[in-house]
């Protein structure tokens, strides 16, 4: 009889398993079918990695997708997937910021007001990479003039 309860256990929590790793992977390849690439290169990009989330006045519209550096100018370019609902004009700024003293970095967003919408494959010209606390800090601490 224990047994029996044992196998009963057991195949309730593969049933659960299996419904939760088919309920992500169908959300997941929802995600990514849906909506178009943008662009942005940065000078510095410290705390972004593959995955991070895109936000537009702290509600997520997208997720960094790809990161390269140019062996030319050493800049990093990312492409980000934004959700199709969202439309980005082409004055749109970009910028890495911190959800807080130590919270991660995401992309912040901040539309323009041009009528024209980017498009798929296009790049935002306005950006601003991260900025290192530490070195502000430091900044701070050791610039102090003394008179």
């Amino acid at each position: 009889m224990d047994r029996f309860f044992e196998t009963c256990v057991g195949f309730v929590v593969l049933i659960v398993a299996g419904s939760f790793f088919y309920f992500a992977y169908f959300c997941s390849a929802k995600n990514i079918s849906s909506g178009y690439i943008l662009s942005a290169s940065f000078d510095k990009i410290d705390g972004i990695s593959i995955g991070s989330d895109v936000k537009i006045g702290g509600v997520k519209v997208g997720n960094v997708n790809k990161i390269t550096l140019s062996p030319e100018t050493y800049l990093v370019t990312i492409e980000m997937h934004l959700n199709e609902t969202v439309r980005i004009p082409r004055d749109t700024a970009a910028a890495i910021t911190s959800e807080g003293l130590l919270g991660g970095k995401f992309i912040s967003l901040t539309p323009g007001g041009d009528d024209v919408m980017l498009k798929t494959g296009e790049s935002l010209i306005h950006t601003q990479g991260s900025i290192n606390l530490e070195t502000l800090i430091g900044k701070m601490m050791f610039s102090s003039e003394t008179k």
